[in-house]
């Protein structure tokens, strides 16, 4: 096996782990931020603040990694995860759960989150041609909701198993996290066989007519700049309905078990892994932008009608049904932010791309815990995500419609 292959298979089994990891807990987390006695409303700042760190720490990792290296950046990622799934283990205390939820690279909604994704995208793309950039990234995407659908289903039926066995709530939750310890160890002995070839190339300082280098962009800073601007709007949107945060809204509304919730997400994640993979087919008929717009719109609109479902059944089929559809932009996406730009802006232009909607999403789910303190707005993060997300692919279209055959 090359360096090439070996690196790849390193990177998708890190996906794997990492978003195995994220599914894990995720299911679990604003259960567990509750049974430490945070309200609603305090769960919703502790998921906000947990997005806001992913902020800083990817920025900052987005602009040192080429300089100090990309296999350094992602060690120093799995570390974090290390150091927070060990402070949810051994206190409740609210101060130091905020500030491992801040610098631990946790997520909410169960989906990619900090600075892993930034540079193995940078990487990916240097070790594949072009033309299969697009399938690649739908079999990295297949791999990572596989792998968060196995941790949701394993996260939840722990969670209910281990109370059965007498265990509190609370002491069945902690276990869970500091399974995220584990994921992090798993990582860094993965990252440590990770070969040169990952390494950003030399960069030059200037473009081909002068233009000087911002955040390590030249020709392509305007595309970016406006992709992230829209990057941002839907990030904001989905950041009302994170995975944690519908868990608990079903938890509460219709009294569904930890079980339940974890064969929902189960079903829910690999649907979402398939029409990621089905997504590549599609992009080649019809393009990347409207692969990104046509299936995202009727997923808004499903989502819309979750908190219409007069029943737990019909809610969940609702769900499983955006499932279906919802992450078939996620690759298309992807290869359209690395198709834009020159292949020394990538790993920037990725960066810059996911920080954008680490920011988007940092205040919804404070938003979201507001909502659903009030009876009267209990359902309002499905209606205000949805809408936001279509005014998001509409935008989309009438900016970069005409780009399709990128």
């Amino acid at each position: 096996m090359n360096d090439a292959t070996r690196d790849i298979a390193i990177l998708f089994s890190t996906r794997a782990i990492r978003m195995f990891a994220y599914g894990f807990i995720s299911l679990v987390l604003a259960l567990y931020l509750a049974a430490t006695g945070l309200s609603a409303v305090g769960v919703g700042a502790v998921l906000t603040a947990t997005l806001a760190g992913d902020i800083f720490v990817s920025l900052w990792v987005t602009v040192v990694a080429d300089r100090v290296g990309r296999k350094n950046m992602l060690l120093l990622g799995a570390v974090l995860m290390i150091f927070a799934g060990l402070i949810f283990l051994l206190t409740t205390y609210p101060l130091w759960i905020t500030l491992a939820a801040i610098i631990g690279i946790v997520s909410p909604s169960g989906g990619e989150i900090g600075p892993f994704l930034s540079i193995e995208q940078a990487a990916l793309s240097q070790q594949v041609a072009d033309n299969r950039r697009t399938r690649v990234f739908g079999w990295y995407n297949l791999a990572g909701s596989f792998a968060t659908a196995a941790g949701a289903l394993a996260g939840g039926w722990l969670a209910q198993w281990l109370q059965t066995l007498g265990w509190s709530s609370l002491d069945a939750y902690r276990l869970i996290m500091a399974g995220y310890a584990v994921c992090g160890l798993a990582l860094v002995l993965f990252f440590l066989f990770l070969s040169m070839d990952v390494e950003a190339k030399p960069r030059a300082k200037t473009n081909e007519t002068g233009g000087k280098m911002f955040m390590g962009l030249h020709r392509s800073q305007k595309v970016v700049f406006k992709l992230s601007s829209l990057f941002a709007l839907d990030a904001f949107a989905g950041g009302f309905v994170v995975q944690s945060m519908i868990a608990w809204w079903l938890h509460v509304r219709y009294g569904a078990d930890e079980g339940m919730l974890g064969t929902l997400f189960f079903g829910a994640n690999l649907l979402a892994g398939v029409s990621a993979l089905l997504a590549a087919r599609l992009a080649e008929r019809i393009g990347l932008v409207r692969t990104m717009v046509y299936t995202h719109i009727p997923s808004n609109l499903l989502l819309c009608l979750v908190p219409l479902m007069p029943n737990f059944w019909l809610a969940v089929v609702m769900l499983l049904l955006r499932a279906s559809i919802s992450q078939m932009d996620v690759p298309a996406r992807q290869s359209y932010t690395m198709a834009v730009v020159a292949p020394d802006e990538r790993s920037a232009a990725s960066g810059i791309t996911t920080v954008a909607r680490s920011v988007g999403a940092a205040a919804s789910p404070l938003l979201t815990g507001l909502f659903m303190s009030s009876p009267l707005l209990f359902a309002a993060p499905f209606f205000v995500a949805g809408g936001l997300k279509i005014l998001y692919d509409l935008l989309l279209y009438k900016m970069f419609g005409e780009n399709n055959e990128q």
